[in-house]
């Protein structure tokens, strides 16, 4: 396996990527679909992955066939059809409802650092994921994950924290996803062999008062 770019994205076999920004380190799977989205340093999607409308956080791990910020049809219309907006597909002196187009994108799902999406899970606009926080396969969340939650079914419902309370709260504080990356190569070993108590202990560094 090749390294992947600090500079520009690695982008599989039949990628289709939109209006989308990539920071270092990401990798985007064969057959995914990228629009209107943001993608922080070191995320990465597995093939046939669908995101739109999204702020994908660093570190985060979205596995394959994931569908994420889904768009919605005009369903309080008489109509819900493309016509209504993608009409200039239809009719030659008719424009696109660009207001409608506008109002999706405005419709934000955010995915949290170092989350983990699970295969063919759904995660509906307009829903935040915690740092750390798990979507099992095949769940629907419909409703915001807070950190370092597990969730998972339909529609997706709490099942356990990964950690208790104050590992939690230590690793927000800590924060290692903004560390460099120097730094993260040097706490690899840790990273490795540590369970997260004691590399919170470790790399917790508290600030000296003045």
């Amino acid at each position: 396996m090749s390294l992947l770019s600090a500079v520009e994205p690695t982008f599989h076999l039949g990628v289709t990527s939109l209006n989308s920004t990539y920071g270092a380190y990401c990798e985007i799977g064969q057959g995914s679909r990228i629009l209107n989205s943001s993608f922080g340093d070191y995320a990465y999607c597995d093939q046939l992955a669908d995101i739109a409308n999204t702020s994908v956080g660093k570190f985060s791990n979205i596995a394959a066939m994931t569908r994420i910020g889904p768009t919605d049809h005009p369903f309080t219309r008489a109509a819900q059809h493309h016509f209504l907006y993608r009409s200039a597909s239809y009719w030659e002196d008719v424009e696109n409802d660009q207001d409608f187009f506008a109002a999706r994108v405005a419709r934000r799902t955010v995915l949290g650092p170092d989350c983990w999406i699970g295969h063919g899970a759904i995660i509906k606009p307009e829903v935040t994921i915690g740092a750390g926080a798990i979507v099992g396969a095949g769940a629907v969340v419909t409703k915001d994950v807070a950190p370092f939650a597990v969730v998972g079914g339909v529609s997706a419902s709490l099942i356990r924290y990964r950690f208790e309370p104050e590992i939690i709260d230590g690793l927000l504080a800590l924060c290692w996803w903004d560390w460099s990356h120097s730094k993260l190569q040097e706490a690899l070993p840790d990273f490795r062999a540590m369970p997260a108590e004691a590399f919170i202990e470790k790399y917790h560094r508290p600030k000296v008062r003045s």
